[in-house]
């Protein structure tokens, strides 16, 4: 089975995280971390600015490494590795999703979050 690498960055906005709603692909209308795949010659850290610059025209700060997903989908294994982040300059523009929303802690449920992010989910809900 292949594996698929990527970051993903758990926005906070004090204690609120940003979610967004995918508009394209097999996984569409399912909701997720924004991020994307790590190029060759990245670090984690430069996949994620570049890719968040890229899906929202924002510039974020990465903070720490919150987790690493292990998840395998029926057609590859993923690997995403989830960075705290925050909002450093720019107003957000969804490029590629459909939707988007800031959530407080009792609202993360309120969405259907895709299969790798569930248990990233309940992590979370630990520390807001």
């Amino acid at each position: 089975m292949k594996t698929i690498e990527v970051v993903a960055a758990i926005i906070k906005d004090g204690n609120k995280i940003f979610a967004t709603q995918r508009g394209y692909g097999e996984f569409k209308d399912g909701w997720e971390f924004p991020g994307g795949k790590i190029e060759d010659g990245e670090s984690p850290q430069e996949a994620l600015v570049r890719e968040i610059k890229e899906e929202l025209d924002v510039e974020i700060s990465v903070q720490e490494l919150f987790d690493t997903v292990e998840y395998d989908y029926p057609g590859f294994h993923l690997t995403m590795h989830c960075f705290i982040s925050s909002l450093k300059a720019g107003e957000i523009v969804l490029n590629e999703h459909e939707d988007a929303r800031w959530l407080y802690k009792e609202e993360l449920d309120t969405v259907a979050w895709l299969p790798a992010d569930e248990g990233l989910i309940e992590k979370l809900k630990k520390v807001l």
